[in-house]
C-alpha cells in the first residue's frame, strides 16, 4: 500500500490536505516517495479510492477489412452442389430487391445445412462480396456472445473481457452509421438450438448485410421480417448416389453400381448417415452388399454401423444425432408427450402417418402411460390405470406432435387432408434401438390397436385407406412377430387384407393372406380358429383374383377342416360352406351353387334361426344362384318374400335391405320388365341417397344399375350420359383401377355403341382390355369379358373377320381358364361361328342377328354389373 497526498480547495479559500491510498494487490515489495507510488510484478487490478482498473494492454485500433472472425467449417469430401444451395444465394444475393437481409435454414440433424451455409459463405468471401464475415457456433447463448465479444474486439475496439458490453458494441457497430464507411457483412449462426439463445443477440437488418442461420427448430420466433425460412431435406437418390461415387470411389462403386444405389437408399439419403457409412466402409474394408446386410440385421443397432472415428470433423455419429433435439422437445408443452409419440412413429410408415391413427384413444393409452417413464427403453405398465387426471387428450396429442415438429424430429402437416406425419427412416431405426424388447413389444401392439381403431368400417377415403394399409405394411416388418401374433393374429392384419381387396387389389389380398397363414402356422399352429380364418380369407380373395375354381377347391378342404376341429353346427364352418357355394357359381356352376344355398339355408335356419341376418345373406345368395341357373322368376319371387322379412327383422334402411331391394330390381328386369325395375331402382337411389349419401359405393352401384335398364328400355344415349357422370363421380371417391370404376368404363363403352357408336366402343374397349389385363391379370373373368366385348364392337363396326379372329382366341383362352364346359365359353364359341358366317358370306348383320348376338353378350354385360 501508498499513500499520496495532494492538496484540493476548501471553502473560504483555505488549502486542505487530502489522502488517498492506491491499494496494490498481488504484487511484490515497493517503496514509494515524494507522495508517488511504486509497482513491482505483475499487477492483476489497482484500486483508486472506489474504482477498480484491471489490466489490460489499453485500446487497440480496430481491424482493416477483410475481416474472418470464426472458423468456417471444410468442405465434406463429396460435397454436392444442391439446388437448395442456388436457392439460399438467391434469397441472399438478392435481398436488395427482395426485402431479405436473413435467412433461416432448417431441418433433420444430418441433413447438410452447415454444410450449405459453409459453402455459400466460403463462395461469398473467395468472391470479395464480403468485407466481413463472422461464422457463430451457436448451439448456445454463452457461445455466441464468446464470438460477438471476438468481433467486438476486432471490428470496434471492445473490450472482450467485458463480454456483454462488447457483443452489444458489436451489434451496434453492425448497424447502418452514415459516418462510417459501408461495410459489407455477412454473420452465420450455425446450430441453433433454443430461440431464446438468441434473443436480442440478432445482427440488425442492413442493406448491405446478410445473416444467415442453421437450425434444426421450426419456431415462429426464429423467422423476423426480412429473414424467411428454408427447409432443408435429404439427397436427391441421383445426388446420394453421386456421393458414395465419390466418397468411396469408382473403383468399389463402379463394380456394384446398383448396390450403391440401394445402400442410399437404405440410409434415406441422409448426407450425414452416407457420409459415416462411407467411413465405416473405408475402415473396415467391407463391400456395399455387406454394410447393407448389416444393416438390415435386426441384432444390431444403427450404432454398430457407426465408424469409430467420425469423418470430417462430425461431433456425434447417427445414432446419437438427434437425442438432444428429442430432449427439448420433450421439454416443450405438452411435457413428456414427444418421446412417447415419436416412439409410435417409428414403428410405422415414414412416408406417411395418419394423424388419426397417433391421436385414436388406443394411442393416448400408450402415451398416459409411457409418459411416466422416463428411463428410455423401460416399457410402460400396460395394465395399469388409464383414466387418471392429466392423461392427454387428442389435442394434447397433437401438439406433441407439433412440438417434435418444431425440433424437425418428424414433419407434420395439419393442414393436409390425412394430417400426415412424415419420420425419416434412421430417426425411427434410432428411436426403436433405443427400445428395450419388453418395450417394443408393448409398441408393437399398441400401435396395432391405434390402427385398428383409426380404420372405418366403410372406406369411402381412398388416400387414408391406402395410408393405413401403407402403415400397418410398415408395423408388420419392423414389428417382431410374436408382438402380434402371440396369443392369436391381431385383427389389423386382417383389416389391412380385407382393405386391399376391396380396393380392387384382389391378387395382393390373396398374397398378404398367404403369408399371414403361413406365419399363423408357425405361431399358433394349423388348427388355430387364427389360422383357419387366414385360409378363408385367402380362399376368398384368391376367387376375387379370378380363380374360382381353386378358390373352390380350397374351400372344400377349409369346410372339412373347420368341421372337424369346430365342429359342423360352427358358425365358421357354415360361413366357409357359403363361400365354397358361391365359388361354385363363380366357376360355372350356378345350379350346384343354388343346389348348395339350399342346404346352407336349412342348416343355418337351424342353427342359427330364420331371422339370424347370416341366414337372411343365404336366402339372397341362394335367389341370386337360382336365377344365374336359368330359374328367373323363381329368383324374383324369393327376393320379393325376401324384402318384406328385411323389412320386418332389420328395418327398411338397413344396408341388407337396401341390397335385397338391388338384387329384386335386377331379376325383376331379367325377368323381361326393365320398366319395372328403373322404376324401383329409381325409388332406391333416393333411399339410398338418404341413408348412406351420394358418394357411397352402394349407390354408385344402384346409379350403375340404374342406367343399364336405362337402355334396356331403348334409352341408350341416355344411359351413356348416366354412366359419363357416374364414371366421374366413381373416379372421384375411387380409384381409377378399382374393380367399379372398371365396371362402370365397361358399361359407357357397351351403352355408346348401342347408341351408335361402334367404333367409339371398340376404341374404349380396347383401352379397357389393356387396362384389366394391367390391373386384374390376362386370365381374370372381367378381362376375358372386356375381351368378349371388344371383339362384338369390332364386329358391329365393319370387321367381321377380326371379330371371329379374336373370339376364337378367347374361346382358346376360356377353355383353359374356365373350362369348355362354362357358360360364358360356350356364348363365346357360338360369338365365334356367328362371326365367322358374317366374314365369309360378307354380309352385314341384320337387325334380328343383331339382336341374338347381344343377348349372346348380355348375360356377360348383366354379371358385370351385379359383381358391384
Amino acid at each position: 500500500m501508498a499513500w499520496k497526498k495532494r492538496e484540493a480547495g476548501a471553502a473560504g479559500g483555505r488549502a486542505q490536505a487530502l489522502w488517498e491510498f492506491l491499494r496494490i494487490r498481488n504484487t511484490g515489495s515497493a517503496v514509494a516517495t515524494n507522495g508517488g507510488s511504486a509497482v513491482t510484478g505483475y499487477v492483476h487490478s489497482l484500486t483508486v479510492n472506489t474504482t477498480t482498473v484491471r489490466e489490460g494492454a489499453g485500446p487497440r485500433e480496430p481491424a482493416h477489412w477483410p475481416q474472418n472472425v470464426g472458423t468456417v467449417p471444410r468442405p465434406s469430401i463429396g460435397f454436392q452442389a444442391r439446388a437448395e444451395a442456388a436457392q439460399l444465394r438467391s434469397f441472399l444475393d438478392d435481398g436488395i430487391d427482395t426485402g431479405a437481409t436473413g435467412l433461416v435454414l432448417s431441418g433433420l440433424g444430418g441433413v447438410g445445412k452447415t454444410q450449405l451455409a459453409a459453402d455459400y459463405a466460403r463462395t461469398v468471401w473467395r468472391e470479395g462480396k464480403a468485407d466481413v464475415l463472422v461464422w457463430v457456433d451457436a448451439t448456445d447463448r454463452s457461445a455466441v456472445l464468446d464470438t460477438y465479444a471476438h468481433a467486438g474486439e476486432m471490428l470496434c475496439r471492445a473490450d472482450k473481457r467485458e463480454r456483454d458490453r462488447a457483443a452489444e458494441m458489436f451489434l451496434e457497430w453492425l448497424e447502418e452509421s452514415p459516418g462510417r464507411p459501408r461495410c459489407r457483412w455477412l454473420v452465420v449462426l450455425d446450430d441453433v438450438v433454443d430461440p431464446g439463445d438468441v434473443d436480442g443477440l440478432w445482427p440488425p437488418p442492413h442493406a448491405q448485410g446478410r445473416t444467415l442461420v442453421t437450425t434444426r427448430r421450426r419456431d415462429a420466433a426464429l423467422v423476423g421480417e426480412g429473414r424467411p425460412r428454408i427447409d432443408i431435406g435429404t439427397f436427391t437418390p441421383d445426388e446420394a448416389t453421386a456421393y458414395l461415387i465419390t466418397a468411396l470411389g469408382e473403383s468399389e462403386t463402379a463394380a456394384h453400381p446398383a448396390q450403391a444405389a440401394a445402400l442410399a437408399h437404405d440410409l434415406g439419403c441422409l448426407p450425414l448417415a452416407l457420409s459415416q457409412a462411407a467411413a465405416y466402409l473405408v475402415d473396415a474394408g467391407q463391400g456395399i452388399a455387406d454394410y447393407r446386410a448389416l444393416l438390415a440385421d435386426r441384432t444390431h443397432t444403427l450404432a454398430d454401423a457407426a465408424p469409430d472415428s467420425l469423418p470430417n470433423g462430425q461431433k456425434a455419429a447417427v445414432a446419437a444425432t438427434w437425442s438432444l433435439s428429442l430432449e427439448r422437445a420433450d421439454r416443450l408443452r405438452p411435457v413428456g408427450l414427444a418421446r412417447p409419440i415419436l416412439c409410435m412413429a417409428s414403428m410405422l410408415d415414414p412416408n406417411g402417418i395418419p394423424q388419426a391413427v397417433l391421436t385414436s384413444a388406443p394411442a393416448l393409452e400408450y402415451l398416459a402411460l409411457a409418459r411416466t417413464h422416463t428411463r428410455p427403453g423401460e416399457a410402460p405398465a400396460m395394465d395399469g390405470p388409464t383414466d387418471r387426471p392429466g392423461a392427454p387428450t387428442a389435442q394434447e396429442a397433437a401438439l406433441a406432435l407439433r412440438a417434435a415438429h418444431r425440433l424437425s424430429l418428424l414433419d407434420h402437416t395439419p393442414d393436409d387432408h390425412v394430417k400426415t406425419v412424415r419420420v425419416h427412416q434412421l430417426v425411427q431405426r434410432t428411436t426403436r434401438d433405443s427400445l428395450s424388447a419388453e418395450a417394443r413389444g408393448h409398441l408393437a401392439r399398441a400401435v396395432a390397436d391405434a390402427l385398428m381403431a383409426a380404420w372405418p368400417e366403410r372406406e369411402l377415403d381412398t388416400p387414408m385407406a391406402q395410408a393405413l394399409r401403407a402403415n400397418t405394411a410398415a408395423l408388420s416388418n419392423v414389428a417382431d412377430d410374436a408382438a402380434l401374433y402371440s396369443g392369436g393374429v391381431h385383427r389389423v392384419l386382417y383389416r389391412a387384407g380385407r382393405s386391399l381387396g376391396e380396393s380392387g387389389r384382389f391378387s395382393a389380398a390373396a398374397d398378404h393372406f398367404r403369408a399371414l397363414h403361413d406365419k399363423a402356422v408357425h405361431h399358433l399352429g394349423v388348427d388355430h380358429p387364427d389360422t383357419l380364418a387366414a385360409r378363408n380369407n385367402l380362399a376368398s380373395w384368391r376367387g376375387e383374383a379370378g380363380d374360382a375354381a381353386g378358390a373352390a377347391d380350397a374351400f372344400a378342404e377349409l369346410v372339412s377342416d373347420r368341421r372337424r376341429v369346430q365342429g359342423p353346427d360352427h358358425p365358421d364352418t357354415l360361413a366357409a360352406r357359403h363361400n365354397l357355394a358361391h365359388c361354385r357359381g363363380e366357376s360355372g356352376d350356378a345350379a350346384g351353387a343354388a343346389d348348395a344355398f339350399a342346404e346352407l339355408v336349412s342348416d343355418r335356419r337351424r342353427v342359427q334361426g330364420p331371422d339370424h341376418p347370416d341366414t337372411l345373406a343365404a336366402r339372397h345368395n341362394l335367389a341370386r344362384w337360382r336365377g344365374e341357373a336359368g330359374h328367373t322368376a323363381k329368383a324374383a319371387a324369393a327376393l320379393a318374400e325376401l324384402v318384406a322379412i328385411q323389412l320386418r327383422v332389420q328395418g327398411a334402411d338397413h344396408p341388407n335391405t337396401l341390397a335385397v331391394r338391388h338384387s329384386l330390381a335386377r331379376w325383376r328386369g331379367e325377368l323381361g320388365n326393365p320398366v319395372g325395375a328403373a322404376e324401383a331402382l329409381t325409388k332406391l337411389r333416393a333411399d339410398q341417397l338418404r341413408v348412406q349419401g351420394a358418394d357411397h359405393p352402394n349407390t354408385l352401384a344402384v346409379r350403375h344399375s340404374l342406367a343399364r335398364w336405362q337402355g334396356e328400355l331403348g334409352n341408350a344415349v341416355e344411359a351413356a350420359e348416366a354412366l359419363t357422370e357416374l364414371l366421374a363421380d366413381q373416379l372421384r371417391v375411387q380409384s381409377p383401377t378399382h374393380p367399379s370404376t372398371l365396371a362402370v368404363r365397361h358399361s359407357l363403352a357397351r351403352w355408346r355403341g348401342e347408341a351408335g357408336d361402334a367404333a367409339g366402343a371398340a376404341k374404349a374397349f380396347a383401352t379397357l382390355v389393356s387396362d384389366r389385363r394391367r390391373v386384374q391379370g390376362p386370365d381374370h373373368p372381367d378381362t376375358l369379358a372386356a375381351r368378349h366385348n371388344l371383339a362384338f364392337w369390332q364386329g358391329e363396326a365393319g370387321d367381321a373377320a377380326g371379330a371371329a379372329e379374336a373370339l376364337a382366341d378367347l374361346v382358346s383362352d376360356r377353355c383353359r381358364v374356365q373350362g369348355s364346359a362354362h357358360p360364358d365359353t360356350v356364348v363365346t364359341h357360338q360369338e365365334a361361328l356367328a362371326w365367322a358366317e358374317r366374314a365369309k358370306s360378307a354380309v352385314v348383320p341384320g337387325a334380328e342377328d343383331h339382336l341374338r348376338l347381344r343377348r349372346r353378350s348380355a348375360r356377360r354385360w348383366g354379371r358385370t354389373t351385379d359383381r358391384l
